[in-house]
């Protein structure tokens, strides 16, 4: 099969899954670069040094935010989500390869907006947008199927 082909097959598979995916409307409808001003307040650790890894810029972290809301999920399980997911992966601007926010990046991130008393009021106003725009978030769940070992029972009788 030509590039061309397999180009345009790929291009199908994604028009079909914008039509069901949710993340895309919601990535339309919010005006995520306003909420950079307030994310922009809070205190963030000082770099020791320019090596090591980046930080994740602060909009595509309070997305996360919002999908660990929406999706009901634990640090964990957001982390998995996001590294598994295409949706989530387009809902906030990453490519599969690109590097993803860890639970151990995730958790900070919120606790610092905690402290900083701003977590309740980009919440807030993301719910107004939504509001503003005649839709409302509903939180759901993804079903988590893992397998655990458990004990054999022995009956003795």
């Amino acid at each position: 099969m030509s590039n061309a082909a397999e180009f345009f097959r790929l291009d199908d598979r994604h028009r079909k899954l914008n039509e069901r995916d949710p993340l895309v409307a919601l990535r339309k409808l919010i005006d995520w670069e306003g909420f950079r001003s307030n994310l922009n307040k809070t205190p963030t650790p000082p770099r020791k040094s320019n090596a090591g890894r980046r930080p994740f810029d602060q909009v595509l972290m309070f997305k996360a935010l919002v999908l660990q809301y929406l999706y009901n999920l634990s640090d964990d399980e957001l982390e998995y989500q996001i590294r598994d997911r295409f949706s989530f992966c387009r809902f906030l601007s990453l490519n599969p390869e690109d590097r993803t926010p860890d639970a151990k990046t995730i958790w900070p991130f919120r606790e610092r907006l905690v402290k900083a008393g701003l977590m309740k009021c980009l919440f807030m106003d993301f719910n107004f947008q939504l509001d503003a725009q005649g839709y409302k978030a509903q939180k759901g769940q993804i079903v988590d199927a893992s397998f655990i070992n458990a004990p054999k029972q022995r009956n003795s009788r």
